[in-house]
This record gives C-alpha cells, sequence and structure tokens, in this order.
C-alpha cells in the first residue's frame, strides 16, 4: 500500500472506527438498553461535522432524503443513525481521552509516508503553535468541569475552552493538528484550571507520544514566563515565545542597560518598497530578577515605513541562539504562532465547521467531544486536499 492510499479518506475514516470500537460499550452502557452502537454515534456525530451541519435537528432532516442516508452509510460506514438525544446520551459517555490516539495513528502515518519533512523550518525542530480558544459560552447551561467567573451584578458566566497546537510552516497554508487539550475543572477541584496548567499538560502529553520529535514550542506573551519555561526544558523542547515591555519589565530594563555598554546586535535592510526592516538582539540574558531565572535570547523585529513610522514591532525571547545567520528564520519562526489562529481556529469558527455552535452540552465529556471531533475532521479535510500531503 503506497502513502497516499494510507491517507486516503477510507483508511482515515477506518482509523477512527478502529479507536471508537476500542472503547468498552458494556462498562458505560447498560447491556439492555443498547440500541445504536458507539460506533454508530461517534460516525454521525463526525458526519455531521464533515457536512458542516449547523445543528443536531439539520442534520436529522438530512437524513430524511434516501440519497443522504445512502451518502452517510457509504461514507462512514453507519448501520443505524440515533436520533438527536440518542446520540448526545452515547456521547457524553464517551471519556474524550479515548478519541485522542486518532491524532497519533494518523500523525504516525505522515511520519512513515516522509509527509512532515516538508514542514521542517529549524534546524532545532518542528514548529509547533499552541494557544487556548473559547468553543462555549452561557450563563444559564454548565456542567461540573465549566469554567466559572463571576461579574458584579452577581451573573456567572460558564464556559469552555481547549489548548490547541498545530504543526506549521511559515511558507505553508497547510498545518497538522495535534490532539488538543481541554481547558478545564477537574472532579473535586476548587482551583479553575487555566491555559497554563493546560499548556503544562500538553507538552507532557505530547513528549510522551512523541519522545523522539524535535519540537520548537511558539506562543504569545502569556507563556513566556519562568514556570512554563522550565516545563519546556524539562520536556526538552525548544521555543520562541512572544515577550512585551509591559510584563517583563525586568528583562526590557537589562536590555536597556546592555544597549547602553554596546552588547546588543543589529541588522538592518531596505526592501523594494522603501520599508526597513530592522534586527536586534541579545543573547544569554536573564528572564527576570529571580536568581534561579533561566537565561534567554532575545530578538525584536520592526518594520519602519516614511523615514520613522514604525508600522509593526515585536519582540521574542528563546532558547536558541540569536546570530546574524539565522534572525530573519527565527523572526519568521515566531511570526508563525499566528498561523494557530488563521489557519486552525479561524477556518474552525468561520468556514462552516461551526466550531462554536452549541450542539448541545451534556453533563459529562459532550462538549469535550464536539470540540475534539472538528479539530480532526478540520485535519482530514485539510490534509486530503493538500498538495504538500500526498492524498490520492
Amino acid at each position: 500500500m503506497n502513502t497516499g492510499t494510507k491517507l486516503g479518506f477510507s483508511n482515515l475514516r477506518k482509523s477512527v472506527s478502529a479507536r471508537v470500537n476500542e472503547i468498552a460499550e458494556i462498562e458505560m452502557r447498560q447491556v439492555g438498553k443498547i440500541k445504536h452502537s458507539m460506533h454508530d454515534a461517534c460516525l454521525s456525530a463526525l458526519a455531521m461535522m464533515y457536512f458542516q451541519d449547523a445543528s443536531m435537528l439539520e442534520f436529522q432532516r438530512r437524513l430524511q432524503e434516501q440519497t443522504q442516508m445512502n451518502n452517510l452509510q457509504t461514507l462512514f460506514q453507519v448501520e443505524t443513525i440515533p436520533k438527536d438525544n440518542q446520540l448526545r446520551d452515547i456521547i457524553d459517555a464517551i471519556p474524550s481521552q479515548k478519541l485522542l490516539p486518532i491524532f497519533n495513528d494518523f500523525f504516525r502515518l505522515l511520519q512513515r509516508g516522509n509527509q512532515l519533512q516538508p514542514f521542517q523550518f529549524l534546524d532545532e525542530g518542528y514548529l509547533l503553535p499552541i494557544d487556548g480558544t473559547q468553543y462555549f459560552s452561557s450563563e444559564t447551561i454548565n456542567c461540573p468541569s465549566c469554567l466559572t467567573k463571576g461579574y458584579k451584578n452577581g451573573t456567572i458566566n460558564y464556559s469552555h475552552k481547549v489548548l490547541g497546537a498545530s504543526i506549521v510552516h511559515p511558507e505553508k497554508k497547510q498545518v497538522v493538528p495535534l490532539a488538543p487539550e481541554p481547558i478545564k475543572n477537574s472532579d473535586g477541584s476548587k482551583k479553575q484550571d487555566c491555559e497554563i496548567n493546560a499548556g503544562k499538560r500538553f507538552l507532557n502529553r505530547i513528549r510522551q507520544e512523541h519522545p523522539k520529535l524535535e519540537i520548537v514550542i511558539t506562543a504569545d506573551d502569556l507563556y513566556s514566563r519562568q514556570p512554563f519555561i522550565e516545563a519546556l526544558n524539562q520536556n526538552k523542547m525548544s521555543y520562541i515565545l512572544i515577550a512585551k515591555p509591559s510584563s517583563h519589565k525586568v528583562l526590557f530594563d537589562q536590555l536597556i542597560e546592555k544597549e547602553d555598554l554596546d552588547q546588543a546586535h543589529l541588522l538592518e535592510w531596505q526592501d523594494n518598497e522603501g520599508a526597513i526592516h530592522r534586527y536586534e538582539w541579545i543573547n544569554d540574558i536573564r528572564l527576570n530578577g529571580n536568581k534561579s531565572a533561566p537565561l534567554v535570547n532575545f530578538f525584536e523585529y520592526s518594520i519602519i515605513r516614511d523615514g520613522d513610522k514604525i508600522t509593526y514591532k515585536n519582540s521574542w525571547v528563546t532558547d536558541i541562539r540569536v546570530t546574524g545567520n539565522n534572525v530573519k528564520k527565527l523572526v519568521k519562526a515566531g511570526r508563525a504562532k499566528w498561523k494557530i489562529e488563521n489557519e486552525n481556529f479561524n477556518t474552525l469558527k468561520n468556514l462552516g465547521y461551526h466550531a462554536e455552535h452549541n450542539y448541545g452540552h451534556g453533563k459529562r465529556t459532550y462538549h469535550s467531544i464536539f470540540s475534539c471531533l472538528p479539530c480532526w475532521l478540520f485535519l482530514c479535510i485539510k490534509s486530503l486536499n493538500s498538495k504538500t500531503l500526498c492524498t490520492k
């Protein structure tokens, strides 16, 4: 079987089916009440996303036509289709982590077929932007896993968020999403979960799943703090993290001091439109004022037009030593962080996949399953349509 066949839709569907069939139905559902298999429920849910139906009701209406029913049974090998309430009840009983191996199955197919190689950008590893996104919010509907936020007027907002991650290349539109990490409250925990804690769990899980994969994490200013950088070091991952002056005062005070001592490096060039591209960097500087703070390498990039008008400026910290030979590439890598939003979140939310639509909330894992399925579907469709990934 060639690589293209392995990555065809049929085999991707078989991968999902195989993982779903591993779920022990008897442990989660009463034998006498089983009418629809776990497989048919999960594949029906995936089909609803695939057909871009905006609601359970719209999906059920679609299936009233025999042609559409045949499409579902042919493409997804579904034998019986649960009604909306049945579908919710079945999926709500599935531990969401049981479906995460689907991502690894597909990822390993890409690895074996040498389809990841075109995404290599830095010698230090593959660029892996991470970021959190909210996909559910309500002032009435909630479950024990909901994140909560109280307001002075007494109202409480309930929400669900997820930490997304994708392997990207600055010059490619395609991305390769990895399994997302839910940001949710755990049973019995009085402390609110947060994006940073989810990020640390994600690092640990990805390193366990891919012990030899060379990774460069890119993320926004929220992550360029000592605890998260220490977690990166423990998992042997490189990083390029945005660092803003407003949240890194000590760091930027050190930079001014070193600039006064002529310890900063500068590189400039002018493009065909007359804009000046300015790169500045300093290596081996403390992240903060703590004696235990890690040494980081700092670089800054500015675009200057019309003499002195700065139209873009950003700065990062990294464990990669910055030189005149790699600073331009590091800037491209740092700016590629936004591809997690542009090519992943925005596509899921705005291009027909209804990632923020309320398909129902459930009491256990239903909400989490429906944050995972659109991400996997996005991976599937983008890969099948990609010129980079051979899928014919």
